[in-house]
């Protein structure tokens, strides 16, 4: 018999019969396991990465690091794996930093990160570096990247597709001049990142000026820049007195590291809102005091539409009141927790306004589109704006949930399944791009 495709095969969401009540054990942040393996491959001695998120992405980023000559050695330890207190495994990576060479080809798939973070690192190597990916990839946002590259002194072809999109080669030749630069990063701040991240290699380091719209994500710049700080690079930011807009990174050689990967934050957004939805309490162990990760705000907006939490030595517990109510909320900084939250929205008391995420129209998908038509394919009433989405609750019913490759519909889906019988993921897999085993994950929180 033949099997039907992953990316064709249905999931039947697990309809709850009650108050959901848990603890789960959130992999690994994917943009601290990311922005820790660039980190760690520029660096002047070796590194460990501590419980890394093994996904889609960061296995494409491990990958196409160990392509440019980058040893990493993946390790399991039962005695840290007992210590690391259930956050995925004990894995550990041990990343041996060498001369950066091509040729070599980097397969992007659809990560943001990795299509971004690493031509920098590419024209810091001795020899071209091609660049490819999904499909989905050639449409997103790269040009500021690439028109900054060029500033700096690398030289990059991207004539084979569309220019400033993938594919594109980046001829390295083993240095790069740095100096200043100006960028429009409103689409995305990855593109400040990616700079940042290599600007201490660079002979000049780097300035990164941003001159275009609002930026989107500043936690993640905030990341970048406090990662970098730990690895021993000089930073100035416009938080610590600098110029609005502003980053300067000096030249000089990073530390190699023992770094624990905190759990994925933004990950933990769907089993939440399982607890806010079903009136119950989900536990998030090892859910830190203090982190730049966007997915902390969900401990003030799930608690504004209706729950209640309190950080203690267990982790974060979460409890829902049995009521959900609507938001009118910014998310600008926090735009990856937009679909999680129109799902939540679409099973409240009331209406809800989402603002400051036109950029998410340049996510995985258009995820603005992509809400706006799923939940309304199930009953809802969900407008697009011009930065957000308006969405006034109806009586959903159950249906095909698409989720155009993108990982973050899929939890929504989901989340809307607990509340929905009836309800079916297409392709819930795509979840691995982040969150691996989910669906157990999900099932096991029921306990299932």
């Amino acid at each position: 018999m033949t099997e039907t495709p992953a990316h064709t095969a249905l999931w039947p969401a697990p309809h709850a019969s009650g108050a959901v009540t848990a603890t789960v054990h959130v992999p690994g942040s994917k943009s601290v396991t990311n922005r820790a393996l660039v980190l760690a491959a520029l660096a002047a001695e070796p590194g460990w990465l501590r419980r890394p998120l093994r996904s889609r992405d960061t296995l494409l980023m491990a990958g196409a690091l160990r392509a440019m000559g980058v040893g990493i050695e993946e390790t399991v330890s039962s005695s840290s794996a007992v210590a690391g207190g259930g956050n995925g495994t004990g894995e550990a990576w041990r990343v041996i930093p060498s001369g950066l060479h091509g040729p070599a080809t980097v397969d992007v798939g659809n990560a943001g990160t990795v299509m971004r973070f690493l031509p920098p690192v590419a024209a810091l190597a001795d020899g071209p570096i091609h660049f490819d990916g999904d499909p989905r990839s050639y449409e997103r946002p790269l040009h500021g990247v690439i028109d900054a590259l060029r500033v700096l002194g690398a030289r990059i072809d991207d004539t084979r597709g569309s220019a400033g999109a993938l594919p594109l080669t980046v001829h390295g030749c083993g240095a790069l001049e740095g100096g200043r630069v100006e960028i429009d990063a409103s689409s995305s701040s990855q593109f400040v990142s990616a700079l940042l991240l290599s600007g201490p290699g660079f002979n000049q380091g780097v300035e990164v000026r941003h001159v275009g719209g609002a930026l989107p994500s500043m936690p993640h710049i905030r990341m970048t820049v406090d990662m970098l700080r730990s690895v021993g690079a000089q930073v100035d930011t416009p938080e610590a007195g600098g110029e609005p807009n502003v980053w300067r990174v000096a030249p000089g050689a990073l530390l190699g590291r023992d770094l624990t990967v905190e759990p994925d934050l933004s990950n933990a957004q769907p089993f939440l809102a399982a607890a806010l939805i079903t009136g119950g309490t989900v536990t998030i162990p090892d859910w830190p005091a203090h982190t730049t990760q966007p997915g902390d705000a969900l401990r003030e907006i799930f608690t504004e539409m209706g729950g209640s939490c309190e950080l203690t030595e267990q982790g974060l517990v979460f409890t829902g009141s049995g009521s959900v109510h609507g938001i009118d909320v910014d998310l600008s900084e926090v735009g990856e927790l937009t679909p999680g939250i129109a799902a939540v929205a679409a099973l409240a008391d009331s209406p809800s306004t989402l603002r400051g995420v036109a950029h998410l129209r340049l996510h995985e998908t258009d995820r603005l589109a992509a809400l706006t038509k799923e939940i309304n394919e199930l009953g809802g009433d969900v407008t697009e704006t011009a930065d957000g989405l308006h969405i006034r609750p109806r009586r959903l019913h159950g249906g095909i949930f698409h989720t155009y490759d993108d990982h973050r519909m899929a939890t929504a889906g989901a989340i809307i399944g607990l509340a929905v019988d009836g309800v079916q993921i297409e392709n819930v897999a795509t979840t691995a791009k982040t969150l691996p085993d989910f669906p157990e994950l999900w099932t096991g929180m029921l306990g299932n």
